[in-house]
């Protein structure tokens, strides 16, 4: 097969950075578009609304501190609009900052200075949970919960009205690992892992705020669905049938 027709049938995936400092802005997109990344680069929210408007992209990386609207606001205003996967960056990474962004509804969030190798790694994380994997895509595979359906190859959650809810990428991961493992007590370290996730040490409130974005997205019924055990972690009471 020919370079060309690779290129073709594997299209790069597209990443807006958002980012007020130039120097920060270029140095991000270098080293993206050195590891195989189709990237664009904005100066504020202004400049975001448009690319995003112009271009369907597979992950925004999205800084803080931006003048006009601050990234924990554009982030919460995107969230309304689409369930892009957002990377929060910012200066200030103290846990509180960090639950800040994810409440928000950003994927995962880096504190700055990062490494390359950190960065590049997050971004692969965030886009590898966006995509369906292999095993998904080989076959319909289908898990109903309580009157819920999640279609595993499609990544789509269906309520028991039969209405789609969209999930960001870290909430399908993470419902998934309950579907997989219901009645049984998971810790959040477990679930770190088992969902792939990225987002902190798991000594802080980063599967918490994931949790609590999933129940509202559960609804009414949800503290029921996923019931904390304190001082363990969380058990996915429904009985789950695949198909």
């Amino acid at each position: 097969m020919s370079a060309a027709m690779s290129t073709e049938l594997n299209p790069p995936a597209r990443i807006l950075v958002v980012e007020d400092d130039p120097g920060m802005r270029m140095l991000i997109l270098r080293v993206l578009q050195a590891n195989g990344f189709a990237v664009r680069g904005a100066r504020d929210g202004g400049e975001m609304w448009q690319a995003i408007e112009s271009t369907p992209f597979d992950l925004v990386i999205l800084d803080v501190m931006l003048p006009g609207a601050n990234g924990l606001d554009l982030c919460r205003t995107l969230r309304t609009r689409s369930q892009v996967p957002v990377i929060m960056v910012s200066a200030r990474g103290e846990e509180l900052d960090r639950v800040s962004g994810l409440e928000t509804g950003a994927d995962d969030y880096v504190a700055k200075p990062f490494g390359q190798k950190e960065l590049l790694a997050r971004v692969r994380a965030v886009l590898r949970r966006g995509a369906p994997s292999p095993a998904s895509t080989a076959r319909r595979e289908v898990l109903t919960f309580d009157g819920w359906t999640l279609d595993l190859r499609r990544r789509e959650l269906t309520d028991p009205d039969g209405a789609a809810v969209e999930l960001s990428g870290a909430e399908h991961d993470l419902l998934t690992s309950f579907l997989e493992n219901p009645q049984r007590v998971i810790g959040r370290d477990r679930l770190l892992e088992l969902s792939r996730t990225r987002l902190g040490d798991v000594s802080d409130r980063s599967v918490d705020v994931l949790v609590s974005r999933l129940r509202r997205k559960l609804g009414s019924d949800s503290e029921s669905l996923i019931r904390t055990v304190r001082g363990l972690g969380y058990v996915f009471t429904a009985t789950v049938e695949r198909s």
